[in-house]
């Protein structure tokens, strides 16, 4: 299923755990790895110099320094790579994101992976936003392919896919994310557990909404899995359906932990709106910030 992974890294200790993934993924699955850093951002036109994503330095991006980089990479990444000597090593010049996403088309990727953020590991703790990266918004708002995230060391520790979770709230942007997350249960062998968060938020803005109610809604949910995901399965038998009260995102954690699921899968957005314009909903966003195990973003059925 895998064939052709895209590992998009600022060589930083904050992609440390997604590399862990990356790799991993490579050996297991006989996939064609290439591990991508972007040097830095042009000062001007077609210029060598340019600010370095990491430093914010002026360097001049010549062959010289090119080779250096690679030097870097190879000496971050020497474990690794022993274990994976085909895995290809490659650099690019430009504003980070487009650069990914350039890169992704040219290997016709069918996955790219990414940690969350590629600078909060140098802020302190106490500085740190409950946001993900911008490269991560903006890739995985355009991407054609899914966007494997690791935000997290406890979510590195990969084992290959057993049990999967599906995270909906029945939007239309969900579709693609279960079918993605149906072709993977299928083709790696796993349990995919459908899973829907009735949202009862409004009790913290003052109302209360009656436990029959709320239970009336569970049900309903039920309903609506079975009604809608389940008749496309075509015989796939090894699934679960669970529907939870309370605060999304807290209940799709709790829920992929109490699973101990190796990767939840979401839509990148819920609004009906157009991919190209959509921002991660704030479900996805907290949920990969705060899950231990990787989260996939789908947001296109393109490569699905």
């Amino acid at each position: 299923m895998f064939t052709k992974v895209l590992f998009a890294t600022s060589a930083s200790p904050c992609c440390d755990a997604a590399a862990r993934v990356a790799f991993d993924m490579a050996e297991r699955y006989s996939a064609e790895l290439v591990t991508f850093h972007v040097l830095g951002v042009p000062s001007r036109g077609y210029s060598q110099t340019v600010t370095d994503v990491r430093t914010g330095d002026q360097v001049e991006a010549d062959e010289d320094y090119n080779q250096w980089v690679m030097e870097e990479l190879k000496i971050t990444y020497e474990k690794q790579l022993a274990d994976c000597p085909e895995c290809e090593l490659a650099t690019g010049t430009g504003v980070p994101y487009r650069e990914v996403l350039r890169k992704a088309r040219e290997i016709d990727a069918d996955l790219i992976v990414m940690g969350a953020s590629t600078t909060a590991c140098e802020i302190p703790e106490s500085h740190r936003r409950g946001v993900a990266g911008s490269t991560l918004q903006a890739v995985a708002k355009s991407s054609r392919c899914p966007v494997l995230v690791v935000n997290r060391p406890s979510a590195s520790y990969w084992g290959g896919f057993s049990n999967v979770v599906f995270a909906t709230d029945f939007s239309k942007a969900s579709d693609s994310a279960f079918q993605f997350a149906l072709k993977t249960a299928k083709e790696m062998g796993c349990t995919l557990n459908l899973f829907h968060a009735v949202d009862i938020t409004g009790v913290h803005a003052g109302k209360s909404p009656d436990q029959d109610a709320i239970e009336d809604q569970v049900m309903a949910a039920r309903k609506k899995i079975r009604e809608k995901y389940v008749w496309q399965m075509d015989g796939f038998k090894e699934y679960d359906i669970d529907v939870w009260e309370g605060i999304p995102y807290v209940e799709i954690v709790k829920f992929a932990r109490e699973k101990q699921a190796d990767l939840i899968i979401m839509a990148h957005h819920t609004h009906e709106i157009d991919a190209e314009k959509a921002a991660f909903g704030s479900t996805l966003e907290q949920v990969l910030l705060r899950a231990t195990c990787p989260v996939a973003s789908v947001n296109r059925p393109d490569k699905i």
